[in-house]
């Protein structure tokens, strides 16, 4: 695939802003509390909220040949998603690779198998989100693939998906639906920020969400006892 082919379908960029600055939580409440990859995915990193386009690598555990191959496919801006099958642990992006990624314009990895050199990385100021930390290294020989559908931590990546990560995890967003989530999370952000205000001013929360009835229902409510 080209990279302009790729430029063209790509999300609009002004959509993967908007999920970018508002972040997982709104992003995954905006489409329908869905894409969320497993928790056990991390950040190494404190203070990193971006939103990409996924470029995909499926690889053996313990192998990173793929990932490599994986480079001349990214374009300024995208998000690197690795899964392995079966799992595996290893670190299969170090410092080496993630300087040849950034050089790349990639923005960030999410990997759901090991990173190392992990201080490094930090330094450089190349975000990952991964499933371990592990100095185990790979080999470069297994087959495995680019730009395909992966399961990643136990959601489905294709290429050209959304990713939103930050200091709360990592959430996928379907290409075709990230233009209308990127609008519903903006009235979303209206409608927090509205609740907020009224928080800030002394009102309850179970008055504002229209709790208490809710409460009443429920004989066993803490508030109840």
């Amino acid at each position: 695939m080209s990279d302009g082919t790729r430029l063209a379908g790509r999300v609009p960029s002004a959509a993967v802003a908007t999920l970018a600055i508002h972040g997982v939580a709104a992003a995954h409440e905006a489409y329908g509390k869905a894409g969320l990859l497993h928790p056990a995915i991390r950040p190494i990193q404190q203070g990193a909220r971006l939103a990409g386009p996924a470029v995909t690598v499926l690889c053996p555990p313990a192998d990173n040949l793929m990932i490599h191959m994986a480079v001349e496919r990214c374009i300024p801006g995208d998000v690197l998603v690795i899964a392995t099958d079966p799992p595996g642990s290893a670190g299969v992006i170090g410092e080496l690779l993630a300087t040849s990624l950034r050089a790349h314009g990639v923005i960030a990895a999410v990997i759901d198998a090991g990173v190392r050199d992990v201080d490094a990385l930090r330094t450089l100021g190349f975000p990952v989100w991964s499933r371990w930390v592990s100095a185990q290294g790979t080999t470069k020989q297994g087959p495995g693939a680019v730009n395909t559908g992966v399961v990643c931590a136990g959601q489905m990546v294709e290429p050209g998906d959304v990713i939103v990560a930050d200091d709360d995890g990592v959430v996928c967003i379907a290409a075709g639906a990230a233009v209308d989530v990127a609008r519903d999370v903006v009235a979303l952000v209206a409608h927090e920020a509205a609740i907020r205000e009224r928080l800030s001013a002394g009102e309850l929360s179970v008055d504002i969400l229209g709790l208490r009835h809710q409460a009443a229902r429920d004989r066993n409510a803490p508030g109840d006892r």
